[in-house]
């Protein structure tokens, strides 16, 4: 699939005034609706290929007010990539838009599951598809936003999922090492993965394992890409690190205040115990450390600051700020967003 001429200013962030998500004055009104022609491509030029805006980029730089303010003026719907805000009853945790910024603009795959239940790459791959399409069949604008750099990349490049089966004994037997030995024989045996997955989520490292052992080749280069057939624009957001670390400050003192304890606590009197995928996430883990009697609240939260610092630098793996598919912004006004978007 031909992809947009990227200038090669756009490597580095763009500097402007500041973006917040509220408070700016440049969000509060709503312009005329733009809509954008469909664009031809393929080898033969005899199919349209409708757009697709993609917005990425590290946890509290901006993502949600953007895609909110953008899709109000394109004519949009949200399709989330965010890993975590598939699961219903997290949502204080997860950073959810909220339920009246969802009322400003459809949003698609947030809410769908329970934390119990199982969700696979190829679930959210097909799901995704599935969504974007409706979309477009409503004559309205996609656009694909969240912090799940695996998610992005299924969707963006059309991942082929490796078709390989749990392995139950393999995993029996890797669940018996000590989760920072599996974590370093995967960094020996697979570099790139072990970058882009958190040490201590061992059930994404064995799983990890289990693919390289059970094949032989690394799980970072299986699966080849089909690209989807839509124009991708992909709009990454940015900030200065001591910038990005005070949003993340500020919003965990947030979401304390809003109530993430309780969160948290209906989640274990719903009977979801901490071995869940989901009740590993951020947030959920050190508070759950502090339910147990394993740290004090203030602990607690400081251990929530740190580890969303560290999942940051593990997002910037995936989205790379030399990366010339992406268009980087950093304090950028929605307005010069906008016409990057409909040139």
């Amino acid at each position: 699939m031909p992809s947009k001429e990227i200038d090669s200013s756009h490597s580095e962030p763009r500097r402007a005034s500041a973006f917040a998500r509220s408070g700016e004055e440049s969000l509060s009104r709503k312009p005329e609706t733009l809509r954008l022609p469909q664009r031809s491509w393929g080898a033969q030029g005899g199919t349209c290929a409708s757009h697709l805006f993609v917005i990425v980029g590290p946890t509290a730089v901006g993502k949600t007010a953007l895609a909110i303010e953008l899709a109000r003026r394109f004519d949009g719907e949200i399709v989330s990539a965010d890993s975590r805000q598939i699961y219903r009853g997290m949502d204080l945790g997860t950073a959810k838009p909220t339920r009246q910024e969802q009322a400003r603009v459809p949003h698609h795959l947030i809410d769908i599951i329970a934390p119990d239940e199982p969700y696979t790459l190829a679930n959210y791959q097909a799901q995704a598809y599935a969504a974007i399409d409706g979309i477009l069949a409503r004559g309205r604008q996609p656009f694909l936003v969240g912090g799940t750099g695996l998610y992005v990349r299924a969707v963006v490049e059309g991942l082929r999922i490796p078709r390989v089966p749990p392995n139950e004994e393999l995993r029996a037997q890797l669940a018996l090492e000590d989760g920072a030995a599996l974590y370093e024989r995967l960094r020996a045996l697979d570099p790139d993965a072990a970058a882009r997955i958190d040490p201590r989520n061992v059930r994404r490292t064995i799983r990890a394992l289990e693919v390289c052992l059970t094949t032989g080749k690394k799980f970072s280069e299986l699966g080849r890409a089909s690209p989807p057939p839509y124009l991708i624009t992909q709009i990454g957001l940015t900030l200065p690190r001591p910038e990005l670390y005070a949003r993340i400050d500020a919003r965990v003192e947030r979401m304390m205040a809003g109530g993430l304890v309780a969160e948290v606590e209906a989640l274990v009197v719903q009977g979801y115990g901490w071995e869940l995928p989901s009740m590993s996430g951020l947030g959920y883990r050190e508070i759950g450390e502090y339910l147990r009697g394993e740290a004090t609240l203030s602990e607690a939260v400081a251990n929530i600051k740190r580890d969303t610092r560290n999942f940051v630098r593990r997002q910037y793996a995936w989205f790379r700020l030399r990366d010339e598919r992406i268009h980087w912004f950093e304090n950028a006004q929605v307005g010069e967003i906008e016409r990057l978007l409909v040139l």
